[in-house]
């Protein structure tokens, strides 16, 4: 009786483990040309049996073959065309995930995780689950604008910069206009972001962004008012302090004890000097 509670023990043991070790992923996977994707193959480890050997392979066009496989040896990359651009996690136990990066057409197919385990009485579970891969293009979206703090009003001489986003198969090219996307507009530039390193009262206006990936038409942005207020703090001290004319400098001296007042004006580059006295001048002559 005793050997049958042994057998029983073992048998559940087995079960209860082969359900902790079932496999996770998810029937298909939509990756975008030039993109990554990543195919889950996950699971519960469980105490008492350890991986032993994680195969990747591909079925296309009835024909099947080992991309990734993992053993006591390390990693190896088993087909060249994935070479750089297929990777597993290391450092995290139960995630087998593939992922695949710079997808390409061809890439679209079965991709089958297989996992074999070992048991402490030398036993071995092999579990394997399989994944659809579609790789498609995908036209870019509606770009967004987003803006710097603190927003699109700003003081003049200050700084701002505008970023265009867009989703699609990459990479996706950028140029920015002023004006208005359903009307005549300026083509400013390239580039994700728009930037003024000192704002002018000019900067003021409207601007969009247009996006184009390398599927489908260009994609237009709504478009965004930019305000750019006042002048700069110093130029509007400089202007607005003493009284400046047409390059000279007035200074008037009001001298109590002889009742004299003098004007001096500074011209640019020379010097004249005006007196004026409130006693009558008329000729000299000697008593």
């Amino acid at each position: 009786m005793g050997e049958v509670e042994r057998i029983v023990v073992f048998v559940m043991t087995f079960i209860s483990c082969n359900a902790l070790l079932d496999l996770s992923s998810v029937h298909q996977v939509t990756g975008t040309w030039m993109g990554s994707a990543t195919v889950p193959c996950t699971y519960v480890p469980s105490e008492g049996f350890t991986q032993q050997t994680l195969r990747w392979s591909v079925e296309r066009d009835s024909s099947i073959a080992t991309i990734f496989r993992r053993d006591g040896s390390g990693d190896h990359i088993l087909l060249s065309k994935f070479r750089g651009r297929v990777s597993v996690p290391k450092h995290s136990p139960g995630d087998a995930s593939l992922l695949i990066q710079n997808l390409e057409m061809p890439d679209s197919g079965h991709y089958t995780c297989q996992i074999i385990w070992r048991s402490t009485d030398n036993s071995l579970i092999t579990k394997e689950v399989t994944t659809t891969v579609k790789v498609v293009k995908v036209a870019a979206t509606k770009p967004i604008i987003r803006a710097a703090e603190p927003g699109l009003t700003l003081p003049a001489g200050a700084s701002a910069s505008l970023s265009c986003e867009a989703g699609g198969s990459p990479p996706i090219s950028y140029r920015w206009f002023r004006g208005a996307p359903a009307g005549p507009a300026e083509l400013l530039g390239g580039g994700a972001e728009l930037a003024w390193p000192s704002l002018r009262p000019s900067d003021s206006g409207t601007y969009f962004c247009e996006a184009r990936g390398r599927a489908g038409a260009a994609q237009r942005s709504d478009a965004v008012r930019l305000t750019v207020t006042g002048l700069p703090t110093t130029t509007a001290a400089l202007q607005t302090s003493g009284g400046t004319t047409e390059g000279h400098h007035s200074t008037t001296v009001q001298d109590d004890s002889s009742d004299k007042e003098h004007t001096v004006t500074d011209p640019v580059p020379t010097t004249q000097v005006s007196r004026r006295d409130t006693a009558p001048v008329g000729p000299f002559t000697d008593t």
